[in-house]
């Protein structure tokens, strides 16, 4: 991609699944990473396997000093932030009528407000610094109904309509973009569904499999890049055209 050789990447959710999929291409690509995760053994993991990390930061998103805090340590190590991939989150399986308060308030401070914490500190970065990318996690959950996600989907469209927003507030000088991921095969997926519900899920996408975390990792290469710098408030869906047919495809 053009543009990202010395790029100052953060990445959070980033030490497994899509995040860490997505360090491995920025640093493929000659960028400076650094990856924010709250799970210490999964941090491990991430520096064993990519060892030309600039920084491995432990923080909670839904904590708004600790995301202040390890947002200036890694500006201190890569002296500026170009790129946020705000990627951190939790789902939760379970029917709508058994979500308790505190399960429904935890999804929510993660994959939300922990969105709008990481955003609006990156923003307020790059709008001195004159320009940046902010590049957003959202889901097909966001999209469409799934059934057993109920919290989970909400937080999901509202980081899509955060990043419209984000978008036209933000512009010029910061671009934003979303991208929603069908059905990825991560180790959070991997916990959540058996071997059955796997293939299940399989027979229904048309390319008739999971993507893998490095396709998309791919996407928000592409949009971070020098190729995409006339792409800002957009929605990228890359789910192996499962959305495309409506009930039709399920």
């Amino acid at each position: 991609m053009r543009g990202l050789k010395d790029q100052r990447v953060l990445i959070t959710g980033g030490a497994s699944g899509i995040g860490a999929a997505t360090a491995a291409r920025f640093l493929e690509e000659g960028s400076s990473v650094c990856v924010l995760d709250r799970d210490g053994a999964a941090r491990e993991r991430v520096r064993k396997q990519l060892p030309g990390l600039a920084g491995i930061l432990n923080a909670d998103v839904t904590d708004r000093k600790q995301v202040e805090a390890a947002f200036d340590e890694a500006v201190r190590i890569m002296s500026g932030v170009d790129v946020l991939i705000n990627n951190a989150g939790i789902s939760i399986r379970h029917g709508f009528l058994d979500i308790t308060l505190e399960e429904w308030d935890k999804v929510l401070a993660v994959n939300l407000t922990g969105v709008f914490h990481m955003a609006q500190t990156a923003a307020r970065h790059m709008w001195k610094q004159g320009s940046g990318v902010i590049l957003q996690t959202a889901s097909t959950n966001g999209i469409v109904g799934q059934p057993y996600y109920a919290d989970y989907n909400a937080t999901k469209a509202g980081v899509i309509e955060l990043t419209k927003t984000m978008a036209l507030e933000l512009a010029p000088k910061v671009r934003v973009c979303a991208v929603a991921p069908g059905y990825v095969l991560t180790p959070m997926q991997r916990a959540e569904y058996t071997d059955e519900m796997l293939d299940a899920v399989n027979a229904k996408i048309p390319l008739r499999r999971h993507a893998q975390p490095e396709e998309i990792a791919a996407l928000f290469a592409f949009l971070a890049s020098d190729d995409a710098v006339y792409i800002t408030g957009q929605v990228y869906t890359i789910d192996g055209a499962e959305t495309a047919g409506g009930l039709a495809s399920r």
